[in-house]
């Protein structure tokens, strides 16, 4: 987590990016930028994925951010607040109340959807089953607005 790696890095998308996504101007986040939006999720709220590449998008004047290395720096977020969990500490990242696009919850996630549902049912959020996915229902009467 503590080693950025010289990230951020903001530049436009060129080459066999332009094929994945769109072309314009896209920031590949820092670790501690995405868990520093994901702590900042308050009990009883929520946050996606998506509205976390629109805060880092904003933040560094970009068009977006890449999709691939945010989901990956979130998992990691996720599994450094486990560890540190089992380390004895009490305040972590709150990584259980960042979800997917749709509300959907990420099985990804340390102890998977199990334990996701159990935290989140916790804050009072509702969990129902659509199709394989899980997902709160009515997640966006619950979404963060800070950042």
């Amino acid at each position: 987590m503590a080693d950025d790696k010289g990230l951020p890095k903001v530049g436009p998308v060129c080459g066999q990016g332009t094929a994945k996504w769109d072309s314009g101007i896209m920031v590949i986040p820092s670790p501690r930028e995405v868990d520093g939006i994901m702590k900042q999720v308050p009990r009883g709220k929520l946050i996606t994925i998506n509205q976390i590449r629109a805060a880092l998008a904003n933040r560094h004047h970009a068009d977006f951010a890449c999709p691939i290395t945010t989901g990956i720096f979130a998992w990691i977020a996720a599994n450094a607040a486990e560890e540190a969990v089992s380390a004895g500490q009490k305040r972590v990242t709150p990584y259980w109340r960042t979800l997917k696009s749709g509300g959907e919850l990420n099985e990804k996630y340390p102890g998977g959807v199990a334990k996701l549902k159990q935290r989140l049912e916790a804050e009072g959020h509702e969990i129902v089953k659509k199709g394989k996915r899980y997902v709160v229902a009515d997640f966006e009467k619950a979404l963060f607005k800070g950042d």
